[in-house]
């Protein structure tokens, strides 16, 4: 099986994205109703997408809200992976 190596915080493509479209951390508040320190939470990683937030980017930058929490489940499992240790589990064997 394979798994997707470091994936990238959602916040990361956020940050990108504003860039391209020359909005700042003030300008994407306003537009998605959040305070500035929400957007400037977000990019640099302090903060998740949370399913609230997903649906809100999913109106005003586009992508569903869908795409926005799968960018931030990739983000999570990958993390938790990387910090559970998985030698003593075995799969169940059901009869």
């Amino acid at each position: 099986m394979s798994h997707m190596h470091n994936p990238p915080h959602p916040g990361e493509l956020l940050k990108e994205t504003m860039e391209t479209l020359q909005l700042s951390a003030r300008g994407l508040a306003r537009a998605l109703d959040v305070a500035p320190s929400t957007v400037q939470r977000l990019i640099t990683g302090k903060s998740d997408i949370s399913p609230e937030m997903a649906i809100r980017l999913s109106i005003v930058i586009g992508s569903s809200e869908h795409v926005w929490m799968g960018m931030q489940d990739a983000y999570d499992l990958w993390h938790a992976r990387q910090s559970i240790d998985l030698s003593k589990l075995r799969k169940l064997d059901f009869a």
